[in-house]
């Protein structure tokens, strides 16, 4: 695999660890905690929750199995534990909404929601700035959303943004041999696990924070307002993850 599919890929040498972080999957917290591990070879680790948010997303302060040369990937790939955690494909969409077009954010506003109000929500000339577009009211709606993401221009004029991107898409777990893949609607438990074949249960807390969007009337509600043939697109786009993750195909939603 070149250098540039392997950049979703975190490497922490102290412990022989590799960890692919799926946006909007408790990536967050997950970074605090490789960033916690790498400033120490054995402890005693910094509380992850006390390393800021916004600090992990910084790529130079964590180390990407991308920034090794070939032999040296290889070698990682072959010995370290890897691990990734996975979501239901559709609540992670409707997360990935609520972060990016619900809060007041200009530079994903200027990159995708202008386009998306001017192309599907019949606006032809939206406001300049995120500002200017929320004190007026103006908003993506997830339907438009929705759109935005099933349009086959999308993909052919830039691949999906990592919010939405498919997750086999970023961690290819059909070419890489993770050694354990949690999920967001077991985090806990999964992660209690996974510290345990780490061996750093009783070193490391990892952080908690209220989970949402999980429950089956929230998915229903959300997509009620898409049109079914849009979320038939929208399963096809997304069937691989279902299907690699053992998620099973949400019926409900994609029959008249």
């Amino acid at each position: 695999m070149p250098a540039h599919e392997l950049h979703f890929l975190v490497v922490d040498d102290n412990h022989g660890i590799i960890y692919c972080f799926v946006p909007k999957v408790a990536c967050t917290n997950w970074k605090r905690v490789m960033v916690a591990l790498h400033k120490n070879s054995t402890g005693p680790y910094e509380d992850p929750l006390s390393i800021p948010p916004e600090s992990v997303h910084d790529n130079e302060v964590l180390t990407f199995l991308s920034d090794f040369p070939k032999p040296e990937r290889i070698a990682r790939m072959k010995h370290y534990t890897k691990f990734l955690f996975v979501r239901n494909p559709f609540v992670r969409l409707i997360s990935a909404f609520r972060d990016k077009f619900q809060k007041r954010n200009n530079v994903v506003y200027q990159r995708t929601s202008r386009h998306i109000l001017k192309k599907y929500g019949n606006i032809s000339d939206p406001p300049a700035s995120v500002d200017e577009a929320f004190d007026s009211g103006l908003h993506v709606s997830f339907s438009n959303f929705i759109q935005f993401l099933v349009d086959p221009e999308t993909e052919k004029d830039e691949p999906f943004e990592s919010h939405w991107k498919q997750m086999h898409r970023l961690c290819h777990p059909c070419l890489i041999d993770y050694d354990f893949i949690g999920h967001q609607e077991t985090l806990q438990m999964d992660v209690e696990h996974l510290l345990t074949i780490l061996n750093l249960e009783n070193d490391i807390t990892f952080p908690t924070s209220p989970e949402n969007i999980s429950a089956q009337d929230d998915l229903s509600n959300w997509f009620g307002v898409v049109p079914l043939e849009d979320r038939r697109k929208l399963y096809k786009i997304y069937e691989p993850d279902f299907e690699l993750f053992g998620y099973p195909k949400p019926e409900e939603l994609l029959q008249d």
